[in-house]
């Protein structure tokens, strides 16, 4: 299939997942039908050469229901962006948390970072003065609220049983199999911490705001030298998942640190090590990254989480790869995920591997159209690296 032929298909998904109202991409069909502040958020980001109004659109969404108050069956707190929210239906899915739902750890530091990445795209001073109080609010909610133990790092506890017990990207994760106890400090939200720090430090010098500067760069700092400290494996010479509740580190194996990349976290020499895990036997496929380890005792790779391959996860991985000057790596994402859109003839939420072949015999059916997935394979078509 040429080039062009993949780029209507992927539009085509997309279109049909854009909220034809608010104009945010939905996250996913059949399934996840509405807004989602990680999903629309990444997928924005995906879109942003070529669409920059989708950015700003979902922007304004998620501000326009941030958080107010603590609401503990919601998970909301002042200042948090949402988890989900099913704006135009009054009837929720049979089962779920109570809508809009705030159970993500990662949204809020997101925002933050498309915040700024579409106005450096843009230049939109006006879009800039309109939702500087979002910024400063999602910032407070980071300080007082996603850290509570003042320790640099974020951390989720959920607060209802009907809430998600993990609350990073991968949310679906069996707490039965993948034991830990909370607060949960995920490895790659620090990453998006440290960037979003940097980020609207930059867009706090508009404003003339040195003392928000300092103090959002002096936390940087600090983060990035608590982080190198706690989270480190030496023995795998790379990151632990996580840290549980009594600071103990999770040491799990997965794509998660490949997140770090473009974060601007690791030093150089960090970056070698991650990328070298990334792409030895336990994780690379010729489909993509696993998200879990081959030599795991929890590895499955027709699982949700546990080591099938993610496309949105690839892409994000790609992107600090290109920032960190790794192209021969970036361009081997890049072929990995068109092998698989060649071999199934489109590309989904996500795919098992089993001896070097790809499977969709997995035991979760995957979503198709995929906001992030169409949305990183359009972006790999747009972009010109």
């Amino acid at each position: 299939m040429e080039k062009k032929e993949i780029k209507k298909q992927l539009l085509k998904e997309l279109n049909l997942l854009k909220d034809k109202k608010y104009g945010f991409i939905k996250a996913g069909l059949p399934k996840f039908d509405r807004l989602f502040g990680r999903d629309s958020l990444i997928t924005a980001w995906q879109l942003l050469d070529l669409e920059p109004e989708i950015a700003k659109n979902t922007l304004e969404i998620l501000a326009k229901f941030q958080g107010e108050k603590i609401d503990f069956q919601r998970e909301e707190e002042p200042g948090k962006i949402l988890h989900e929210h099913q704006i135009n239906r009054k009837k929720h899915p049979q089962g779920y948390f109570p809508f809009p739902y705030y159970g993500s750890i990662d949204s809020t530091p997101l925002f933050l970072i498309l915040f700024s990445f579409y106005y450096q795209k843009t230049k939109d001073k006006d879009f800039l003065k309109k939702y500087w109080k979002n910024v400063l609010l999602a910032l407070h909610w980071i300080f007082h609220f996603g850290d509570k133990d003042n320790d640099y790092f974020l951390e989720y506890k959920r607060k209802t049983k009907k809430g998600l017990f993990h609350q990073a990207w991968k949310d679906g994760i069996d707490e039965k199999r993948f034991k830990i106890k909370p607060p949960v400090a995920v490895v790659e939200i620090q990453g998006y911490q440290y960037l979003a720090l940097i980020e609207i430090a930059k867009l706090s010098k508009i404003f003339k705001d040195k003392k928000l500067e300092k103090s959002l760069l002096k936390r940087a700092e600090n983060l990035k030298k608590a982080f190198a400290k706690k989270f480190w494996f030496e023995k795998e010479k790379y990151y632990v998942f996580a840290l549980d509740g009594e600071k103990h580190k999770i040491k799990e194996i997965t794509s998660n640190p490949g997140h770090l990349l473009f974060s601007g976290i690791l030093n150089k020499a960090q970056e070698k090590y991650v990328v070298k895990k990334l792409f030895s036997p336990e994780l690379w496929t010729p489909f993509g990254i696993r998200t879990h380890s081959q030599k795991s005792r929890i590895f499955d790779p027709l699982s949700y989480q546990l080591g099938s391959v993610w496309p949105h996860d690839n892409w994000l991985i790609a992107q600090g790869l290109k920032k960190s000057g790794y192209k021969k790596e970036y361009q081997e994402i890049k072929k990995a995920l068109f092998r698989a859109y060649k071999d199934l003839g489109f590309i989904l939420e996500f795919y098992g591997v089993i001896d070097d072949k790809i499977t969709l015999e997995t035991k979760k059916a995957p979503c198709y159209p995929q906001a992030w997935a169409s949305g990183a394979l359009l972006n790999f078509l747009i972009s010109y690296s």
